[in-house]
């Protein structure tokens, strides 16, 4: 049976992996030791989704190992490297604010992390298709200087701009503030596409927009859409950081992301670089996406708004998908906002309100 290996596997996209291609008939090997909770806390744990992978997933196998442990990661592809088909790296820190707290263990966790599995790749399965899951924090704060135009509710790029459909890959990612955290995953992209160029492993960067789908276990310093619901329905208080709340972020339903590893593992590269999100398709300022959740929850946000912006976040970002799709004219995105939104909350909303009492 061919075994694809996912790092990160009780998190939101490496759960939605561990579904997607167990449901193909391959075995897959989660890597996951719930660092999550170390990041953010209890409430940010993913032990519930990996529970319900080990009793709804009957072909797979879970290590509770730290990336940063090269000597059990090179165990496990040992063991399986016969059978390894694919290699899907969703592990990470994934919070700006987080990353200046403890700047080692990020960039160990992101960097590092990333070196020892591409490694364990390179010396176990050198011809399986490799899946980075980056970020667009790779290319800094020089979003921020393009052409944009304040809209009553969102921020909007010029439309005569040649990005007027998305940010392109052409973006630099230098010379622009990043974040220790956006540090972090570029040293972690470019060591993807380094061993695609040099050792010619089949590797794939997709640079993400805002990731997110039902089982994210959203918390304040990251997952977006889902923490802005989940205070929605418990009550929680929000705090919206600059920019007028019109700053505007694309968001891919982590089912149409998958979708994508799906049509790379069909079709795979050399160090192939991908922006990836909702594109034109699912994006939102957070005026409006506060509006969405207060409609499918029936109830008022209850947030606050300062004008001190979080240190390099981006005004608007949406991510320019023509290069994928004319790679893989296949895929195409399912999911907007209203839909990913009616989901988080339906599957969520009890196990909330449960937690919060």
């Amino acid at each position: 049976m061919s075994v694809a290996i996912v790092t990160g596997s009780a998190g939101l996209i490496g759960s939605e992996a561990v579904r997607f291609f167990s449901a193909l008939g391959m075995h897959v090997v989660g890597i996951d030791n719930d660092m999550r909770s170390f990041f953010f806390g209890e409430e940010a744990s993913t032990r519930w989704n990996l529970r319900r992978l080990q009793s709804q997933i009957r072909e797979y196998t879970h290590y509770d190992v730290d990336i940063r442990d090269s000597d059990r990661l090179d165990v496990i592809f040992q063991y399986y490297k016969q059978d390894i088909a694919l290699v899907i790296h969703t592990a990470a820190q994934p919070s700006h604010d987080w990353a200046a707290r403890d700047p080692f263990s990020d960039f160990s966790v992101n960097a590092n992390g990333t070196l020892n599995l591409l490694q364990a790749t390179r010396q176990h399965c050198p011809d399986t298709p490799f899946i980075f899951t980056s970020t667009n924090k790779v290319y800094g704060d020089l979003p921020n200087f393009l052409p944009l135009v304040e809209l009553d509710r969102r921020w909007e790029i010029d439309p005569a701009h040649k990005y007027a459909l998305g940010i392109s890959e052409d973006m630099s990612i230098d010379r622009s503030k990043h974040s220790l955290f956006g540090a972090s995953k570029v040293a972690a992209d470019v060591l993807v596409q380094e061993y695609g160029h040099y050792f010619g492993i089949p590797t794939v960067c997709f640079r993400g927009g805002c990731l997110t789908g039902p089982s994210h276990a959203g918390t304040k310093l990251h997952g977006f859409l889902a923490y802005l619901m989940k205070c929605t329905v418990t009550g929680d208080p929000y705090t919206i950081y600059g920019y007028q709340g019109k700053q505007v972020r694309d968001n891919i339903h982590s089912s149409d992301l998958i979708a994508a590893f799906y049509e790379f593992y069909l079709n795979p590269g050399i160090a192939e670089v991908y922006n990836i999100g909702g594109g034109r398709e699912s994006n939102c300022s957070m005026l409006e996406a506060i509006a969405y959740c207060e409609q499918i929850a029936s109830k008022e946000l209850n947030y606050s708004y300062t004008d001190e912006n979080r240190s390099g976040d981006h005004i608007w970002y949406i991510s320019d998908l023509s290069k994928f799709k004319a790679k893989y004219p296949n895929w195409s995105i399912k999911y907007d906002v209203p839909h990913i939104l009616r989901e988080i909350y339906t599957q969520n909303c009890e196990r909330w309100l449960k937690y919060s009492d």
